[in-house]
């Protein structure tokens, strides 16, 4: 299979995640880029910036339509999570790929965990506290930035419990968070030496966002914690894999 083709069928297999389970989807971004493609970590990391930007900001328009994004709070949030993006970012440029590995394959499966375990979708939401709603959106801008993943996963439960937003505008609003961290950290990157495939990548974005499209369709039909739990075991192996090459 050449390359060309096989980024269009991995774009859209990511995007069908990514539409169906939200957040937690792009996690399989930089494994598929790896294993599949022939990125090095780094360059992954890199390039799932890129995919994960142009999909959330395709799916922050949907939802900013439905009246589902909280601007202010979103933007307060990321805020936050700016400079650690881009400090996050320029230190993983410069680590072994060894390491960027290994710390993706954590990542991995604390997002494959999170999902496995059982939990109120829309609980009661809490007092704002200033100083943890700053130090979660700096958390999770530095796991963007580092491993160039989403971190949806991490986002919604944040803005529920920390921000006392409800679900679906948690969801909305998580995807304004993200994008803005992305685009922070892929400025970062933007001076260092790692390449971009954009030959690769292209394709790879465009079969990702219609995929997420038709994601949302499959959600309609099988149940949520089933999609979850599928994803979630996949999720684990991955990692386990990863972490083997790591130290391989």
């Amino acid at each position: 299979m050449s390359v060309l083709l096989l980024a269009l069928v991995t774009g859209a297999v990511i995007g069908l995640a990514l539409g169906a389970l939200g957040g937690g989807g792009s996690v399989l971004a930089v494994p598929a880029l790896i294993y599949l493609l022939g990125f090095t970590p780094a360059a992954a990391t890199t390039a799932s910036l890129i995919i994960v930007t142009a999909t959330s900001a395709t799916a922050l328009y949907t939802h900013a339509i439905s009246g589902n994004v909280r601007w202010k709070t979103g933007a307060l949030f990321a805020a936050a999570g700016i400079v650690p993006a881009i400090v996050a970012a320029t230190l993983a440029a410069r680590l072994p790929q060894a390491m960027l590995t290994a710390a993706f394959a954590a990542i991995a499966a604390l997002a494959a965990l999170k999902m496995l375990k059982p939990g109120d979708r829309d609980p009661q939401p809490r007092q704002v506290r200033p100083a943890r709603a700053a130090g979660a959106g700096a958390g999770l801008g530095a796991v963007t930035g580092f491993l160039g993943v989403g971190g949806g996963f991490l986002a919604v439960p944040a803005l529920v419990s920390i921000l006392g937003l409800r679900m679906r505008a948690a969801v909305g609003t998580s995807l304004l968070v993200i994008t803005v961290n992305s685009l922070a950290a892929l400025a970062a990157r933007a001076g260092t030496s790692t390449p971009v495939r954009w030959a690769v990548i292209a394709p790879f974005v465009g079969t990702a966002i219609l995929g997420a499209w038709d994601g949302k369709r499959l959600a309609a039909k099988i149940s949520g914690p089933a999609l979850q739990r599928i994803f979630a075991i996949v999720l684990l192996v991955v990692a386990a894999l990863m972490l083997a090459d790591a130290f391989h």
